[in-house]
């Protein structure tokens, strides 16, 4: 049987016990099952935005790790891109590849959620948004039960409008050799 898209998994970094979005800021993955991104579940990886956030503006960060839950296949040619990006106009949504390699618990780590403008060490945010599978990025191939570390930024405009109910999606693809 193939690799089915709810063997997929995105779980929060900040720890082996770790449920909580706000303190998914690298390190090892959580390994609880409060630890896995549910879909469709409001500020499952960053929280509402303030009022002085949507005054001045905002930057913030999240480590999540994709992790093939499937026993024994890998999920080879691995690639990620933003199925869609916020439903709202005043910020966007960013992706990058931590630098550890597949199947490594030591994603780069950030003390805060919010690093300002300025980019996580060692973290390289693509010159153009992949929005595609044509445009993705290559993770290669996840065996199975591993994982590969990521960065997801939100950027709220200076002056964002109040929204509600903002979201965005994620996408992960890949082939399953048998």
């Amino acid at each position: 049987m193939p690799i089915a898209s709810s063997d997929i998994l995105f779980r929060y970094s900040g720890g082996a016990s770790n449920t909580v979005a706000t303190a998914s800021l690298g390190g090892n993955m959580s390994t609880v099952s409060g630890g896995i991104i549910t879909d469709d579940v409001l500020n499952n990886l960053f929280p509402d935005v303030t009022g002085p956030q949507s005054t001045a503006g905002a930057t913030h960060w999240r480590c999540i790790y994709i992790h093939n839950n499937h026993a024994t296949l890998t999920l080879t040619n691995a690639k990620i891109w933003i199925a869609q990006d916020t439903t709202s106009a005043n910020d966007e949504i960013d992706i990058a590849l931590d630098p550890v390699a597949i199947g490594s618990n030591t994603a780069v780590t950030v003390t805060d959620t919010s690093t300002g403008s300025s980019t996580p060490a060692g973290i390289s945010i693509p010159g153009t948004r992949p929005s595609s599978s044509g445009t993705a990025l290559t993770i290669g191939d996840i065996p199975a039960t591993s994982k590969k570390a990521m960065w997801v930024r939100r950027v709220v405009q200076a002056g964002a409008s109040a929204y509600t109910n903002n979201n965005f999606q994620l996408q992960v693809s890949g082939e399953t050799l048998a």
